[in-house]
Order: C-alpha cells, then structure tokens, then sequence
C-alpha cells in the first residue's frame, strides 16, 4: 500500500550515513525497497561529535535527487554557529526543507557540546537563519531520557524545544503503547498540538537491541526480554517474534489516533516491510 493514501498522517523512514563502498550499495537496495510507498521522507542520522557529517550531507543529497524528500539530523554536539550555518545553506541549495534536530551523544572524551548546548537553542538558531523554510523536527521520549534528573525536568526540556519553533516530533522507540499515549495527554494538557510521531524500531537482533534500549532510555517488558532471550541462536524466530510484536504495536498506535509512523530501519529493509505489509490502514 502506497502511504500517499494516509495524506493526513506522516510516515518515514530512517537511515545510517554508510562508511563503506558495501554499505552504500545496500542502502541504495534498502532505499530501492522503501521508496516505493511513498513516504513523507528518509531522514539520515549524524554520529556522534559529527563524526559523519559529510556521509550524512552526501547521504541526503542523493535521496533527494532519487525524488523522496530527504531529512537530515543536526547535532548540537561539536558544533558551531558558522557550520550549522553552512550546512543549512548547503542543504537549501539542495531543495532540502526538512531538518531533525538534536543534541546529540557526546563522544567518549569529549567535555565541550559546542555552542549549542541544548536542541532548543539550535531549533532557534535555525529559525533565525533560515525562517520558515525548514520543517523542523525534534525528539521525545516517552519514557523519559535516560539522562534527565526526572520527568519533570525532560518534560520542561521537550516543550522548550517546541516552544523555539518545532514543527513535529519524533519519540524514541518504545515497546509500552501506554506510555506514548501518556506522554501525548501530557502533551494536550500543556498546549503542546503539534504532530508526536512515534519511532518504531522493528526487532532485528535481540542482544543489539538490548544493548541499545539500556543506552537510550527504551524499557522491554519482562515478558519480552524473556521470550526473546528463549529463542537464542534460533533467528528466524526472533524474526518471526519481533514482527507479530512490532506490527501490533504499530496497528494499536494507528488505530488509537497515532500521526504516523517513523521506523528505525537500522538500513535494513526487510523487517520494516514485514511490519509494514502486516498493517491495516
């Protein structure tokens, strides 16, 4: 199903910037794969301290030109005023109207952030440059981020980014349907109307995905941590899992007023279309 159909909701799909000739022949298949539904964008991640900052900008120009918008991450970290400011203007020479904004991870050993300290002042510094021509979006976590003191305190942090000009948000991947909807009537009661698209991360690699869930903030229910680990070597049927796991997920998400989906693809595209061909618009 073509999501040019779901006109009123966003879908997109996100990328790693490759680092070899081999990883840029299988996104060139994976963005082979996607592009056919139509998607809203392909956003492009940033490493950390910036360290693919020009994979990323040679990423995005030819998703671009291969005709579906293209939305590449910003960091805050290790950066300034004056590459930012390049880096927007290289981008809109390209037609590029959609940014992500971050803060980014501090890479090991590094002390300093860089001039922006925080997404919302680099959500700011973007609209003073360059007005309305971005989309900008930022991320939550409704589970809150691993590094705030307390919800309180990640709450306050998220709206400041809206309230400097965001236009939509991405969350974090979660597995606990209850605690996007959670976040989102927190949202409605703060003012706060703005799209909150929820990030999937299709189940590809269960000891991958713990390792990442530990570091980003992401709870597994007991219950699947359990199964998963049931299954060890045994990949087709983590596979198997993680797609009825996923794709009920996202049909829950959908069917209770969700404004898209956003998939972590991890430049694979099979779990993402299994997912994907599972659900019912």
């Amino acid at each position: 199903m073509s999501l040019t159909e779901n006109t009123s909701q966003l879908f997109s799909f996100e990328f790693f910037p490759p680092k070899t000739e081999q990883g840029v022949i299988n996104l060139e298949q994976v963005h082979a794969d996607l592009a056919p539904l139509n998607p809203d964008f392909f956003s492009v991640t940033f490493g950390a301290g910036g360290s693919t900052r020009d994979n990323t900008y040679d990423t995005v120009v030819k998703i671009q030109q291969n005709g579906v918008s293209a939305a590449p991450h910003l960091s805050c970290v290790a950066s300034t005023k004056e590459n930012i400011r390049e880096i927007l203007n290289h981008y809109r020479e390209h037609d590029i109207s959609r940014i992500v904004a971050l803060r980014g991870d501090l890479p090991s050993g590094t002390l300093s952030a860089g001039e922006f300290r925080y997404a919302n002042e680099l959500v700011d510094f973007i609209r003073a440059e360059t007005g309305d021509h971005f989309q900008i979006h930022v991320a939550a976590y409704p589970e809150i981020h691993p590094q705030a003191n307390n919800a309180k305190d990640d709450f306050d942090n998220f709206k400041r980014k809206v309230d400097a000009g965001a236009d939509a948000v991405i969350t974090q991947y979660f597995y606990n349907v209850e605690a996007y909807f959670y976040f989102l009537d927190k949202c409605e009661k703060n003012g706060i109307d703005i799209p909150i698209v929820p990030g999937i991360m299709p189940i590809i690699n269960y000891s991958q995905l713990f390792r990442f869930s530990d570091m980003c903030g992401a709870d597994i229910p007991r219950w699947m941590r359990k199964t998963l680990e049931s299954f060890g070597d045994d990949k087709a049927s983590v596979m198997a899992f993680g797609e009825d796991v996923v794709a009920k997920l996202c049909q829950d998400l959908l069917d209770n007023g969700a404004p898209g989906l956003h998939f972590y693809t991890m430049n694979q595209s099979k779990p993402t279309l299994a997912v994907w061909n599972s659900l019912t618009f």
